[in-house]
């Protein structure tokens, strides 16, 4: 840790002026930033490790702890490791501290700025495979760095930055981040928390997942009945969101959504989750126990639902311990065809992987929208064949490759930069965001029991022997080839991918290829679904009525019902498929 580095350059500097004093023409160097922190010991009485995040925004409209995005629009970061920070101890720092979206401070525009500093707190833990890790704790939030409770931050200080030299600036970190409410059981919906042996071993801690549980209607009069198990996978759920016994207040005022471009969308959010009660409610839904799960990780908002060395057992802690605790407490059948799954993005990954992990203990996938599923095209990346993840590469110049895009193919961020803006947030794969989780899911360790590197963030130089781990244990497309002799008659009728021929992220291209796999099984025939959005983005789910603004808000109507059409062709031979649907 850099703590007062700069001031003893100076002094030693002085030093030698004096000593030369008539020989040479000798001052003291101007430094681009010279931030002072501290923290009050009101907040904590123990020294603290952390990631120390200096933000520097043209206006706080929101605060800039918001502002960090892969566009344009985003504000400045800059990041840096604290080990051993004392209450009340003055803290440099470091002038040389990593930037995105510019690299250093001295390259700052100048102008009129709000410049916020935040900390976000790390634990230490001694895990069963013998490595001591530093990493954030999830504290009911879902890993959200700005929204951590635990973590502090600074108000937002105006300042002038000339030349690329901002002005000394003292600031304190004297507002804490309060901690998250519980939810609440109701009627319909119930609340879950269990201590996962599997995980709490691994992790030399008590380790926690959770669940929000919505019964079906009839739950309660109907105490003989045992019920599928509808699971959908994806981020971190606060509760069951998107069910709601109330109307949209009338007098509730509209607001605009940036990511779908609608007005009111709010509202329209408030409609469905009514309308999905009713129907939910409504004599013609099938009865289904339905569930959101809670696994949040020390690297991400969710786990990715499967076996890691990184993170540890979390899908055999969710199959073996989880689920059975839920269709135990409430009625479940508890048999393999009786569990399906379905979601999107994270979920849509999900969904696939515990299909094809776990091929007897669950009974049909729905995957939408799902993250890199062939790693021939990890987004726009091969990593078996590119050598560079950031460029293509010719003889006389490369090009970056791209990493957003909108329907029409107008990219708004860089792969690199999407990288880069993670490194400000966290090393050693500690940012808490995509890119992050990806290797901290499907990496072995390196020397200090981090993730190993898929490629070098800073040059985007590919690691082959990284890609060659990954294609055994998590490329979901290889894995169904490989093994589809072994495990074919266990996916058959199982799968069901969707995906926007124009997602934001280039995830169709994935798609494509593992279609291409699933179209050429034999003995049997993978006897699943496929299908494309046109120009459709990210979080298509195979609702060709609707945009994407409205049918992500319909995952379990759409799924449940596509389930309970199939089931029949997943159910043994004397499966009860009558008394739930009454």
């Amino acid at each position: 840790m850099k703590k007062s580095i700069d001031t003893f350059s100076k002094q030693f500097l002085a030093v030698i002026c004096l000593l030369t004093a008539g020989l040479f023409s000798c001052s003291a160097p101007d430094t681009s930033a010279d931030i002072q922190l501290q923290f009050p010991s009101e907040h904590y009485d123990e020294s603290l490790d952390g990631r120390l995040i200096v933000l520097i925004s043209e206006h706080t409209d929101t605060e800039p702890r918001f502002q960090l995005r892969d566009d344009s629009q985003t504000c400045q970061g800059f990041g840096m490791d604290v080990n051993d920070w004392t209450p009340g101890e003055s803290l440099q720092f470091d002038n040389e501290a990593f930037g995105y979206p510019v690299r250093n401070f001295e390259d700052l525009p100048s102008g009129e700025f709000y410049v916020q500093v935040l900390f976000h707190k790390y634990e230490t833990f001694n895990r069963a495979d013998g490595h001591v890790v530093k990493l954030p704790m999830d504290r009911g939030e879902g890993q959200k760095w700005n929204q951590a409770p635990g973590n502090l931050y600074s108000s937002p200080q105006k300042v002038t930055i000339r030349n690329g030299r901002l002005p000394a600036l003292s600031i304190k970190l004297d507002q804490k981040i309060p901690p998250v409410s519980e939810p609440e059981d109701s009627k319909y919906i119930k609340h879950i928390k269990i201590r996962s042996k599997l995980l709490s071993d691994f992790w030399g801690r008590d380790m926690y997942l959770g669940a929000h549980v919505l019964l079906p209607e009839g739950w309660e009069t109907h105490p003989d009945v045992k019920y599928p198990l509808a699971i959908m996978h994806g981020h971190f759920p606060s509760d069951f969101g998107g069910f709601s016994a109330t109307p949209p207040d009338p007098d509730l005022e509209p607001e605009y959504s940036e990511r779908f471009d609608v007005d009111g969308y709010n509202i329209m959010v408030r409609q469905e989750a009514y309308d999905f009660y009713k129907t939910w409610t409504g004599p013609d839904f099938p009865r289904v126990i339905a569930i959101k799960i809670q696994h949040p990780t020390p690297y991400y908002d969710d786990s990715y639902a499967v076996n890691s060395a990184a993170q540890g057992p979390y899908g055999d802690a969710i199959t073996y311990e989880l689920i059975p605790y839920i269709e135990e407490q409430f009625r479940g059948i508890g048999e393999g065809w009786s569990r399906f799954v379905y979601g999107g993005s994270t979920g849509g990954w999900e969904s696939l992987a515990v299909q094809v992990k776990y091929p007897k203990e669950y009974g049909m996938c729905f995957a939408a929208c799902p993250d890199p599923i062939d790693f021939r095209a990890y987004c726009l990346v091969n990593i078996y064949e590119d050598e560079n993840a950031y460029y293509e590469e010719g003889t006389f110049r490369k090009t970056l490759v791209a990493g957003r895009r909108d329907y029409l193919g107008n990219v708004d961020a860089s792969l690199r930069d999407m990288n880069y803006r993670e490194l400000v947030l966290g090393s050693k794969g500690r940012s808490g965001q995509q890119w992050d989780i990806w290797e901290a899911t499907y990496s072995p360790l390196d020397d200090e029991g981090y993730p190993k590197r898929i490629w070098d963030r800073m040059t985007g130089e590919i690691d082959k022997e990284v890609a060659a781990y990954w294609k055994e244990n998590y490329d979901l497309a290889y894995i169904l080839k490989r093994d589809w002799a072994k495990h074919g008659k266990d996916w058959e009728n199982k799968i069901h991918l969707y995906c926007g021929d124009m997602d934001n992220y280039y995830l169709n291209n994935a798609v494509y290829l593992a279609e291409e796999i699933l179209s050429e099984t034999t003995a049997p025939y993978y006897n699943g679904e496929v299908d494309y959005g046109d120009r459709a983005e990210h979080c298509w789910n195979g609702d060709h009525e609707n945009g994407n603004h409205t049918s992500r808000l319909r995952y379990h109507q759409m799924f449940i019902t596509k389930y309970v059409e199939k089931v029949r062709s997943v159910a043994p031979k004397g499966a009860d498929l009558k008394s739930w649907r009454y």
